[in-house]
């Protein structure tokens, strides 16, 4: 015979049923066991990855002159993996120039933009500084340089390139992108070793936040609009 039995939370099992049910809990031993192994599984999941031979490789450049607060060494795109330091030495040079071409051109744009241009005339035609477009409109449209006068621009740049920013041997420079090759000075040597290290890391910086500059410069003058210390793009 199968009799209803009422428990204290007044649900009604059969005993039947009833006495299908475990006489003691499971084993509370045996779940902590459990429940650790699963932490143990997941703190895993996040564990840091066993640091190989390239990361060995880029503790060298750690203390490298740019690796610097707020972000230290970084190198998301990963030029250093297995970098030897005459790479790096080549990285670190085509860095600073870059960036000091990039100062010159974000300068150039906040001057011109604002109105202040070369006195005289750009040629024996009669046409002024001033008659030219700003920023990319000087290179490309109406308002552009001749292609005569972009032509005198590039080989002037390929002779300053050529025989001046550059690092000559054997001239008493003393880091890479050192181009005084032992004729230009400015009171460099008078400067202490930490003074040094200092103009050098801001230049660095400078140069780093021009790149970033100058190519918004570029985008903003595409998608046009008004910039502040820029004026109308």
């Amino acid at each position: 015979e199968i009799r209803p039995r009422r428990l204290p939370s007044g649900i009604i099992f059969s005993s039947r049923v009833y006495s299908s049910i475990p006489p003691h809990p499971p084993s509370y031993p045996i779940m902590k066991s459990v429940i650790f192994a699963a932490a143990i599984a997941s703190a895993a999941a996040f564990a840091p990855a066993t640091t190989g031979k390239a990361s060995t490789e880029l503790r060298a450049f750690e203390s490298e002159l740019g690796a610097q607060p707020p972000l230290g060494f970084y190198d998301p795109l990963g030029f250093l993996d297995n970098a030897d330091q005459e790479t790096f030495d080549r990285l670190r040079y085509v860095e600073l120039k870059h960036g000091r071409i990039s100062q010159l051109a974000f300068l150039g744009q906040i001057v011109t933009r604002a109105g202040v241009h070369l006195p005289g005339n750009i040629d024996y035609a009669g046409h002024s500084f001033d008659s030219f477009g700003n920023g990319w409109a000087a290179i490309e449209g109406p308002n552009a340089i001749p292609q005569e006068g972009f032509s005198q621009i590039l080989i002037f740049v390929g002779f300053l390139e050529a025989n001046f920013m550059k690092d000559v041997p054997g001239t008493g420079n003393e880091f890479v992108g050192d181009f005084r090759n032992g004729w230009i000075d400015f009171g460099w040597d008078s400067f202490d070793e930490e003074t040094k290290l200092s103009k050098r890391g801001i230049e660095l910086n400078n140069g780093r936040a021009a790149m970033m500059g100058i190519l918004g410069l570029m985008v903003h003058e595409k998608l046009g609009g008004e910039l502040p210390l820029v004026g109308q793009m």
